[in-house]
């Protein structure tokens, strides 16, 4: 081997050790309705800047109690504003770091195909045994099921059907295995580039219920950690916007 070429390789190698010197890992709490979103946008995030997503996923307000209790979470991607704001109150997050990454949409939704109509009339037939909804006391798309029922004048008409998921992935899964012939999930679990994966659906009106604004913050203990940062920004660019586009989110 020439000394030149003897000089490359050494070069290139410490470059790579470099590179991997720098290249870290972030624990991030994510909201259940932005799983399939996420796990897709990790991927690329790590292909982009090395840096690995360590994600997991649940109910807003449970990651609420184990941040308050001190679990090893960095990034906070919640499905509603009012909990990043909380914890940014009470000082548990990086001041300035807090930014709306998605609006959320729901829908009403089944998975057998042709069960629900494109007007959502299912609803005022009311001929279902089971209707799925997330706990509206604690999940943001609960709540949204809520006023979507109220503004309709279904509220008591469906009270005794409704079956409450913890968040939004269990009332998902109620309706996906047939123990509930609809529910209200979130889009993103249901549909991508803008066509249901299966079953059949309503894409309920927005005016319907009030905005889900879902806020990502970055925690005090993500505050020195270099992949936190690049996550938000990455959250924030082109790449990450395609994805959550293509799943039925607004910016």
């Amino acid at each position: 081997m020439s000394f030149s070429l003897s000089r490359l390789v050494v070069a290139l190698g410490a470059g790579l050790l470099a590179c991997a010197a720098q290249a870290a890992e972030v624990q991030v709490a994510v909201a259940a309705n932005f799983t399939a979103p996420m796990k897709e946008i990790a991927t690329r995030f790590q292909q982009d800047t090395g840096h690995k997503v360590v994600a997991s996923f649940g109910p807003t307000g449970g990651f609420y109690s184990q941040i308050q209790n001190g679990a090893p979470f960095e990034v906070f991607l919640s499905a509603d504003d009012t909990t990043p704001e909380k914890l940014e109150k009470e000082g548990s997050t990086v001041p300035g770091s807090r930014f709306t990454y998605s609006i959320g949409k729901l829908v009403l939704w089944s998975a057998k195909p042709g069960y629900v109509d494109d007007k959502g009339e299912v609803l005022q037939k009311n001929a279902f045994r089971h209707l799925a909804i997330a706990n509206p006391k604690t999940a943001p798309y609960g709540a949204a099921a809520h006023q979507v029922l109220a503004k309709l004048g279904l509220a008591e008409a469906v009270r005794p059907k409704l079956v409450e998921g913890a968040n939004i992935g269990q009332a998902h899964q109620f309706v996906a295995t047939g123990n509930a012939e609809l529910g209200f999930v979130a889009l993103s679990q249901v549909s991508k580039d803008g066509k249901l994966t299966e079953g059949s659906g309503w894409d309920v009106p927005t005016e319907l219920y009030e905005p889900i604004r879902q806020d990502a913050v970055i925690l005090a203990k993500g505050k020195d950690n270099p992949a936190a940062r690049a996550l938000v920004d990455y959250l924030k660019g082109p790449e990450a916007a395609e994805v959550i586009k293509a799943y039925g989110y607004d910016l």
